[in-house]
């Protein structure tokens, strides 16, 4: 079953006005930032084939991607970066992202609605879900936002870093990824507190 706005309606009957579904990417990369998106859509929204963004093909994603950016009251978009990462442990930097994101809401939601067991910390009412990508619309929608936004960015990145061919692997840990690393080391977009292949 793809995600609903069950969760949605079951808030807007209890009077919430902006609910605001969170989620994450670029989590369990190697290299780049974890950027956060979220996303406040209408009662009347139409969106059409969204679900959890790994579910999906990049060109499906990016299809979804602008519906959404069409639909939505309102998209924020945050990230931290590799070195905050670094000091703060990825957890803390996931939350700190979501955070930043709410922030950035053209709108203040009077509830969130997160993927996965911890929520930001915030004086904002929110439910936690696992697995709340593959169920719930807002947070499906806000973890679509979130990797092709990202996906965008370490294309950029890799005009800087040709070496790490991060347009194909975002920074994830392939072996080709792992390959390039051990053959010419790391750069700043690298998280140097995670476990990272021996160049010495």
């Amino acid at each position: 079953m793809p995600p609903s706005l069950k969760y949605e309606h079951s808030f807007w009957g209890k009077g919430y006005r902006y609910l605001a579904g969170l989620d994450e990417a670029g989590r369990g990369c190697l290299a780049g930032p974890v950027v956060a998106a979220a996303v406040v859509l209408t009662p009347e929204v139409g969106l059409k084939g969204v679900d959890d963004s790994k579910r999906l093909s990049p060109k499906e994603r990016e299809q979804v991607f602008v519906q959404i950016q069409k639909q939505a009251i309102g998209i924020g978009i945050a990230l931290v970066m590799p070195e905050e990462i670094d000091t703060i442990n990825i957890l803390k930097a996931s939350l700190e992202a979501m955070k930043r994101a709410v922030e950035r809401l053209p709108v203040k939601p009077d509830y969130l609605l997160v993927d996965g067991p911890y929520g930001p910390d915030m004086s904002i009412p929110a439910l936690c879900l696992k697995h709340g990508d593959r169920e719930c619309l807002s947070i499906a929608a806000a973890s679509i936002i979130a990797k092709v936004w990202r996906d965008q960015l370490m294309t950029t990145y890799h005009t800087l870093f040709p070496i790490y061919n991060f347009k194909k692997n975002k920074g994830y840990p392939t072996a080709e990824h792992k390959a390039a690393i051990l053959k010419h080391g790391l750069c700043y977009l690298h998280r140097h507190s995670f476990k990272l292949p021996r160049y010495d």
